[in-house]
């Protein structure tokens, strides 16, 4: 029989106490054994041991036949390409000052991204188009008109429903996709996007400071021309999650960074295999992504940066692989 709720024992608060105080050890010990809890900042813990393997429910990887070819480029017209760089958050110096609404609108020497751009596209037979007015992107009908979209170190929120709409119609239609440098820090709430750039994301960065890339793959047409290694300067991103499915194109040699690699939130660095570059085709179109280009002497042409040169015919080739006007992702 149950007794009387006046004569059941409670258990003395001090004793209840050390329950809970042991159990609160006791998961803290799980968690931290099993990589979900870390302590940073010089106390003991042991970092994510397992991230997951996102879905993103769209076919994607290096296999072509995640490709839609579905007519909607008349390349015998030349390529064309759309140019991205609005930013909702931090601005790289190499973008200038932010642009005024509308289609190619005047620009000042220090849009450095901007400019050189155009001239790339006018050395290697191909029109670029720039913008950062997101209704510049509201409708397929619109992207359609480019063989491929490049944001280039956009930020944050760059997109409002309709834009966001429109690229995922975009990219399902055939269309390419160039993602530099910051464009990993941008759209974070977006698992789609997160998809677009190889499952993959802007966690931190360590120093700014030279390093060694390793050409890793010299078959694809972004890579071909390049060295087996060369010198380069750059913020060195630490991705999370980092690119799976992927053709990993280049990565940096961590051992060559003399200042650490460790990012300004902790990340510990890739170790051995810290990419730099990758292609993947992702729910119908054709995706190419570095995490370099931090710099505008990225595009000098005098010799005076290390590595500018290469950077360039990497991000050259990456844009003409993605807008169908070379052999995509081999």
């Amino acid at each position: 029989m149950t007794p009387p709720a006046q004569n059941r024992r409670r258990p003395r608060p001090a004793i209840a106490a050390l329950a809970g105080a042991v159990g609160t050890v006791a998961i803290t010990v799980a968690l931290v054994a099993s990589g979900t809890l870390s302590v940073a900042q010089g106390r003991i813990g042991q970092g994510a041991q397992e991230l997951g393997d996102p879905d993103y429910g769209v076919c994607r990887g290096t296999d072509p036949r995640c490709y839609h070819d579905w007519g909607n480029f008349d390349t015998p017209k030349g390529f064309k390409v759309l140019l991205y760089t609005r930013t909702a958050g931090p601005r790289h110096a190499n973008l200038g000052p932010a642009l005024a609404p509308g289609l190619n609108p005047p620009l000042t020497d220090t849009n450095t991204v901007q400019k050189a751009l155009l001239k790339l596209g006018a050395d290697n037979g191909f029109q670029v188009d720039y913008t950062e007015d997101v209704s510049q992107l509201a409708s397929p009908a619109t992207l359609f008109k480019y063989n491929a979209v490049i944001f280039y170190s956009t930020s944050r929120d760059a997109l409002d429903d309709a834009a966001q709409t429109s690229l995922r119609q975009y990219v399902r239609g055939g269309g390419g996709f160039v993602g530099v440098h910051n464009a990993f820090g941008t759209e974070y709430n977006w698992p789609w996007y997160e998809g677009l750039l190889g499952n993959a994301n802007f966690y931190d960065h360590g120093a700014n400071q030279p390093g060694t890339v390793r050409t890793v793959n010299r078959k694809d047409v972004s890579t071909k021309k390049l060295p087996s290694s060369w010198s380069f300067s750059d913020e060195w991103y630490n991705l999370v999650p980092a690119p799976t499915k992927v053709r990993v194109l280049a990565e940096v040699d961590e051992s060559t960074l003399t200042k650490g690699v460790a990012g300004n939130y902790n990340h510990p660095g890739h170790g051995d295999n810290h990419p730099v570059a990758w292609c993947q085709y992702y729910d119908g179109g054709r995706a190419w992504l570095t995490t370099l280009g931090h710099d505008a002497k990225d595009f000098t042409t005098d010799g005076s940066f290390p590595g500018a040169a290469e950077f360039q015919k990497l991000l050259l080739g990456g844009i003409e692989s993605a807008m169908g006007k070379a052999p995509f992702c081999k």
